[in-house]
């Protein structure tokens, strides 16, 4: 399994995974642009030999809203054609599988409620009205 290096690759020379299940909103992707905006492009894009996107179709919708020219990327160039099709539903899929502690949650949010934030506490993903049940 060799993977290469992060690479800076220009958005336009993407392509989307041509059978990616996930969706993204509207509401997201400015999620994920105004989330870019304030802790950078933190997560790679991960493609495959031919540029195609195996993870990352919403950070690099939320790039493009941005005006970003290039994101960075990490090149998976060893997987199959099968292993690349179960590599896109389960990353997309195992994360939704994942919970929440919701003690700790609620601490979190009240300690990020109670700091003077010099961003939008929306940035979490999270809207005032999940915030505050």
């Amino acid at each position: 399994m060799a993977q290469s290096n992060i690479e800076q690759i220009a958005v336009q020379d993407l392509k989307p995974w041509t059978k990616n299940a996930r969706t993204h909103s509207r509401k997201q992707i400015k999620q994920i642009a105004d989330s870019i905006a304030q802790f950078g492009f933190t997560n790679p894009v991960l493609i495959d030999e031919h540029r195609s996107i195996l993870a990352g179709h919403g950070r690099v919708a939320g790039a493009k809203l941005l005006g970003m020219l290039n994101v960075p990327c990490l090149r998976l160039d060893y997987m199959t054609e099968a292993e690349k099709r179960a590599y896109v539903l389960a990353d997309n899929k195992l994360a939704l599988n994942a919970g929440w502690d919701e003690d700790l949650l609620a601490a979190e949010l009240r300690a990020l409620l109670s700091s003077d934030l010099d961003f939008d506490i929306g940035v979490t993903g999270f809207s005032i009205p999940e915030i505050d049940t």
